[in-house]
């Protein structure tokens, strides 16, 4: 079962006391190895968490050597995880249902286990202030960047448009591409996914002020072809330029591995979310939910890794 972004926000921070940046945890007694993150586009918030996670990784397990890997998204991450090319890789939780069913865009099931729910993420549907969209119906036969090859923001947004039977010229550039597109009107515009303010959309907003389009009204499409993955948040009034808050699509973010990754690794990233919390949230993040212990562990379709399960009760203690 998935919280509610209401049930999140009244959770609140909820973090332990005892985080401190760099105390070792002591979890991972084995011998020096090496521990890759599939993470995301630069410019995004999947890498920017996967930096702060690496650095308190390393400071609190040295003999774990943390590499962290750019990538399209959520499935080029899953494609590396159950490849055995990365230990770890962050994806959304939509994708991560797929893989475990072996359903679209996956082509076999790909088992998967959680280290937890690290973040809420918003579908963020960017169009230029002075342009003509005002809605999703508006984006009829409009060029719309959907997302890099790769990403969960590229399945979301075929999703999206084959919910609703709008039909687009659909590209699928990396977020760099598609900011600078819209910024000299290539594009008509863009769909990320991702935490707010994005690094790459708020310096778009700083060169040509954009603003999202609210996908209230789409969300029980979704929902109905999709199931409750999909929930409704709200990106705060602040979030780029624009005023006011904006309705859209919510997505948990989760941090997965195979069911083969050893114990005491995963009990030492899962001790590390928890004890390191206040040092891996990206900075300026606005209305986003980070690693509460009672969230971390509600993941979903996708079950938690043993040692992480066993790490978050002894956390409780």
């Amino acid at each position: 079962m998935m919280i509610t972004r209401r049930a999140t926000l009244r959770l609140g921070l909820g973090l332990t006391a005892a985080a401190v940046t760099g105390c070792a945890t002591g979890e991972y007694g084995g011998p020096p190895r090496g521990v890759r993150i599939a993470a995301g586009e630069p410019g995004g918030f999947y890498i920017e968490f996967a930096r702060l996670l690496a650095r308190q990784l390393t400071a609190a397990e040295p003999a774990l050597g943390v590499e962290v890997v750019a990538t399209g998204g959520s499935v080029a991450n899953l494609d590396l995880v159950e490849t055995g090319r990365a230990d770890l890789g962050l994806t959304l939780a939509d994708v991560a249902t797929s893989a475990n069913a072996g359903s679209a865009p996956f082509h076999r099931a790909v088992p998967l286990r959680a280290i937890g729910r690290v973040y809420e993420n918003y579908a963020q549907l960017v169009v230029p202030v002075d342009g003509p969209v005002r809605t999703v119906r508006d984006l009829a036969d409009a060029h719309v960047s959907l997302g890099a090859n790769g990403s969960g923001a590229a399945v979301f947004g075929d999703r999206l448009l084959a919910a609703t039977g709008v039909a687009v010229r659909a590209d699928h550039h990396p977020l760099t591409v598609a900011t600078a597109e819209l910024a000299t009107g290539a594009i008509d515009a863009l769909l990320w996914s991702g935490g707010v303010p994005t690094p790459a959309l708020r310096d778009l907003d700083a060169i040509r002020p954009v603003r999202l389009l609210d996908l209230a009204a789409e969300l029980p499409l979704l929902q109905a072809a999709h199931g409750p993955v999909y929930e409704e948040v709200t990106v705060p009034d602040g979030g780029y330029g624009h005023p006011g808050a904006i309705a859209t699509i919510g997505v948990p973010n989760l941090l997965v591995t195979t069911p083969d990754l050893p114990a005491d690794i995963a009990a030492a990233v899962a001790t590390v979310l928890v004890r390191g919390a206040p040092h891996l949230v990206p900075g300026q993040a606005l209305g986003t939910q980070y690693l509460d212990q009672r969230s971390l562990v509600v993941t979903g379709d996708v079950p938690l890794h043993p040692g992480a399960a066993t790490a978050y009760q002894d956390l409780r203690g």
